[in-house]
């Protein structure tokens, strides 16, 4: 086996091992309730405004 060949499959299984990871993170409980606003949001009007979070900027 080359390295080439060595690396390509290196960086697969990382692109893979970090695919995983992202979709865990996303349908973790622990986030549950910033997917469910962040799913909210296309369907709020100009004038409604999302919930805001502790330490979020106030303009």
């Amino acid at each position: 086996m080359d390295w080439q060949n060595l690396i390509r499959i290196l960086f697969t299984v990382v692109c893979f091992a970090f695919f995983v990871g992202v979709c865990f993170w996303a349908y973790s409980r622990h986030n549950k309730a910033d997917m469910d606003e962040a799913a909210q949001l296309p369907f709020l009007g100009d004038d409604d405004e999302p919930e805001s979070h502790p330490g979020d900027k106030q303009s």
